[in-house]
């Protein structure tokens, strides 16, 4: 393997969360140079949720590389607790900034709509014909092919995997103070430097000294807090419903010979299901925004309708949602119908889950790697059987369920009409 060089001067990011960012190599500083990385800049990191939060505008790149300086600040702490080969320090602090770069414009609602992964462009990115490819066989014609091993969690070090994709990895860390400190919330902070402090690495993975178990529990319940604040927001979610409607009704339009006013050349791929990496490549959010205003004033009257809402955020509201009253929805579908509004686009049940802790169940379903704390002893020991907080959430998945739908276009209605779905919906009469 070629022994990277420095960089004759160490480059350095100001950075709101970590305060510094710090690049030494230049074969790091290449792959940030990349125009695949660069591209992270216009994806953003919260998807739609700066329509809840206004300050969550930050991108994929601000996280990637909040994601790398904390890898490089636990591999400095593990110096000298464990051998690591200059290699597989490289495929840490690779993983730890090229772990998001196959994520697309908003990513889990036009990876819904088109039946993709970004992981899976992940690897494209690494192993196909890109400047980061290129880059990376610098070092070992080997290496993008380790690298994808080590972001698809199939690679032998079971440590290096675990540093950036487990239950408290370098990825979590950062994502939850980033997105904390944009959207202004408090419910994301967490000490990361006492984390940092009594993080052990194993053979297997890491390991927290018993003494930093309080640490390690208010983690927990901030990525618990998180999730239900802020990533569930039940607005975030629902310019996601309208998001995807977009995308849903350009590929129906476009598979039953719609004629678009101007042919949206850069989505041809996708609506053809025939893409490819250099396609993929070039989207980004900017580019999905210029459809959208170009669709707001198409002939068809709900791509233009839910492109309008989007862009102006005219959003759906919102009402708690059983989903064993299977016969509600039936009988809303058929109202909607009735009244001209088509249910397919305008009527959505919304179902959002989070497991904040689980720990290992041999045999069954994505199983976890648990979180082991480490006794005065040596003995490990799993944390739930020592923390009675994390005990009490451990295993648990809470669901929630939201029906949404366009509560201007219910109340344009004529009265009895639109009085008899707002019953239905349970909808105050002034709301």
């Amino acid at each position: 393997m070629q022994q990277p060089q420095l960089l004759h001067e160490e480059k350095v990011f100001k950075d709101p969360v970590h305060r510094y960012v710090h690049v030494r190599d230049k074969f790091i500083w290449d792959l940030i140079n990349s125009p695949e990385f660069q591209r992270l800049r216009r994806v953003k990191q919260l998807g739609t949720s700066f329509f809840t939060f206004h300050g969550g505008e930050h991108s994929r790149f601000n996280h990637s590389l909040g994601v790398y300086e904390l890898m490089r600040r636990i591999l400095e702490t593990f110096e000298g607790r464990i051998q690591l080969t200059y290699e597989e320090k490289l495929l840490c602090l690779c993983a730890a900034l090229l772990h998001d770069v196959g994520h697309g414009p908003f990513s889990h609602s036009f990876e819904k709509v088109f039946k993709y992964h970004h992981e899976d462009w992940t690897r494209a990115i690494l192993l196909g014909d890109t400047q980061i490819n290129r880059i990376l066989r610098r070092l070992d014609e080997e290496f993008p092919k380790k690298l994808a091993e080590v972001i698809n969690k199939t690679y032998d070090n079971k440590l290096i995997v675990s540093l950036i994709s487990s239950q408290l990895d370098a990825d979590r860390m950062d994502y939850l103070l980033r997105d904390a400190y944009y959207t202004g919330v408090n419910y994301g902070n967490f000490e990361i430097e006492r984390i940092l402090r009594v993080m052990r690495p194993q053979e297997d993975g890491i390991v927290f000294k018993f003494s930093g178990m309080h640490a390690v529990e208010d983690y927990i319940m901030s990525r618990y807090q998180m999730y239900w604040q802020v990533y569930f927001h039940p607005v975030t979610r629902s310019a996601e419903v309208v998001l995807c409607k977009i995308f849903q009704r350009a590929k129906w339009l476009f598979a039953n010979g719609y004629a678009f006013s101007q042919e949206p050349v850069m989505l041809l791929p996708f609506l053809q299901e025939k893409v490819e990496l250099a396609d993929y490549l070039a989207l980004d959010e900017s580019v999905i925004l210029f459809y959208m205003q170009l669709w707001r004033k198409e002939d068809d009257p709900i791509l233009k309708d839910l492109c309008a809402r989007f862009l102006d955020r005219n959003l759906f509201k919102y009402v708690e949602y059983n989903p064993r009253d299977f016969r509600l929805l039936a009988e809303l579908k058929k109202q909607f119908q009735q009244a001209g509004i088509d249910p397919m686009y305008y009527l959505e049940v919304d179902t959002t889950s989070d497991l904040p802790y689980d720990f290992y169940r041999a045999g069954e379903e994505e199983e976890r790697i648990p979180i082991m704390l480490q006794m005065p002893s040596g003995e490990l020991v799993e944390l739930s059987q020592k923390s009675e907080i994390v005990q009490a959430i451990s295993g648990k998945r809470r669901f929630d369920y939201k029906l949404y739908f366009p509560l201007d276009k219910v109340m344009a209605l004529p009265g009895e009409l639109s009085r008899k779905i707002r019953e239905r919906l349970g909808v105050m009469e002034d709301a």
